[in-house]
């Protein structure tokens, strides 16, 4: 049996998004160098953040994909800067090739939109890794995921689709212990569909792996505000985040780790009469 949020011993854990790319649907670019991405990173953890995700390609709608050479030389001097003080990373990244070299320089975690089926040697290289790895739900690419998403039942299509990666990477080798499951809020869903997997996410514990749930200033928060720039959704993110809490998420991909982490702790506290364990 999975607790709830209600009653688990800690709120979820939050892990804060480092975009090193200039296209970046939610911040225009403004982490793009490597010296405002380590600034960013370590800002992150001093706010709150569990661990911090680090992505130098772009998965945004309509965004193409990038050669990966560039994608490296985007993100090798943040990774090793991080990586050598210690920080907790994970390396958002579709390629095996960029899994590889961001294992090899240590990182413990790497997060797949694609769910290791984007690159046919994926699978076999978080297989021989020791890390931990996020397997996420898209319809589509990013090219063209959000011209007609369909599905008859968004959840169970997402559910079962989990369910199946996660039997593939079990039977390549990777340990389910190491699996956390990431239903893909804003990949290949409408509004209103983004709406049904999050008031689905009890549901999504029936996998037996940890649950992220990354909605942080997504489109569909822009369309039930009327708030248009997404650098200025944090009150919806907010929301979305505690909903994603209530759901059972054990780890929320956030951009406002400071202002997410001081709401979990509110939210948490007042739901169990008590502050968390680890509050002195």
């Amino acid at each position: 049996m999975h607790p709830t949020a209600s009653e688990a011993a800690a709120p979820p854990a939050v892990m804060g998004i480092v975009n090193v790319t200039p296209d970046s649907f939610s911040d225009g670019g403004r982490a793009a160098a490597p010296a405002a991405a380590i600034a960013l990173a370590r800002r992150h953890l001093a706010d709150g953040a569990a661990l911090v995700d680090i992505g130098a390609e772009s998965t945004r709608p309509g965004a193409a994909e990038i050669p990966l050479e560039e994608e490296w030389r985007r993100l090798a001097p943040v990774l090793e800067v991080l990586l050598a003080d210690g920080a907790p990373v994970s390396v958002d990244t579709r390629k095996a090739e960029i899994m590889r070299r961001a294992l090899a320089l240590g990182a413990p975690m790497i997060n797949d939109v694609s769910a290791l089926t984007f690159d046919a040697a994926a699978l076999d290289m978080i297989a021989g890794a020791p890390c931990a790895v996020v397997l996420m739900h898209a319809q589509g690419l990013p090219e063209d995921m959000q011209e007609n998403p369909t599905y008859d039942d968004v959840a169970a299509e997402v559910l079962t689709y989990l369910e199946a990666r996660i039997a593939a990477c079990e039977a390549a080798g990777i340990e389910r212990g190491r699996i956390v499951a990431d239903p893909g809020i804003g990949f290949g869903k409408t509004f209103r569909q983004n709406l049904e997997l999050m008031a689905a996410l009890p549901r999504f514990r029936e996998l037996g792996v940890r649950l992220l749930v990354g909605a942080s200033r997504k489109g569909f928060i822009g369309w039930l505000t009327g708030v248009k720039q997404a650098d200025r959704r944090l009150g919806g993110s907010i929301g979305a985040a505690l909903a994603a809490a209530a759901g059972g998420a054990d780890i929320l991909r956030v951009h406002d780790v400071a202002e997410t982490v001081q709401a979990l702790a509110v939210f948490h506290a007042a739901r169990n009469g008590h502050p968390p364990p680890s509050d002195r």
